[in-house]
């Protein structure tokens, strides 16, 4: 199985919203993106909601999160994993990325939305535990992935408007 490494974050020190994943698929590693499927719903819902549109390139969509207060990063730094399916993570072989050290140089941010089940569960398990109490807000958002095709698109932008209610 191929061990992966996640990107370093989208951050601006002013960031109060920090969007996590998992960590990066096989399209967005080969492209040095986050969320390059060109089937992930991530960047429709960031236009819909920030005008972050996937056709804008992506340096124009990483300065429209930043300017709104957005960083984005993985919960996991690294892994073992055969696919691009969260599922497929060898669990043994996950380490975190250094959110201690982050959140102490981002002392704006209020709240973390997991994008997905799995990045909420890497959270939980192998971070949370480790950092120094404050006072964050956590909420799980369905995730973006074509692999989560239980919700339509309008349901999971529903969900995500939670983001921009926060920016208000």
């Amino acid at each position: 199985m191929p061990h992966i490494k996640s990107f370093p974050p989208i951050e601006d020190s002013t960031a109060r919203i920090l969007i996590l994943g998992s960590i990066p698929g096989k399209e967005s590693l080969l492209a040095g993106q986050y969320y390059a499927h060109r089937h992930n719903s991530f960047w429709k819902i960031m236009g819909d909601l920030i005008a972050a549109t996937p056709t804008l390139p992506y340096a124009s969509r990483i300065q429209i999160l930043k300017s709104n207060g957005i960083a984005l990063w993985d919960a996991l730094a690294s892994c073992t994993r055969n696919s691009s399916l969260d599922s497929d993570i060898d669990k043994t072989s996950a380490l975190p990325n250094n959110f201690d050290l982050f959140l102490s140089t981002h002392q704006n941010i209020t709240d973390i939305f997991f994008n997905g089940a799995m990045a909420e569960k890497c959270f939980y398990t192998l971070v949370q535990h480790m950092l120094e109490p404050k006072l964050l807000r956590y909420t799980r958002l369905p995730s973006t992935s074509p692999a989560n095709a239980s919700l339509s698109y309008n349901q999971k932008l529903s969900s995500w408007k939670a983001v921009i209610q926060i920016m208000a």
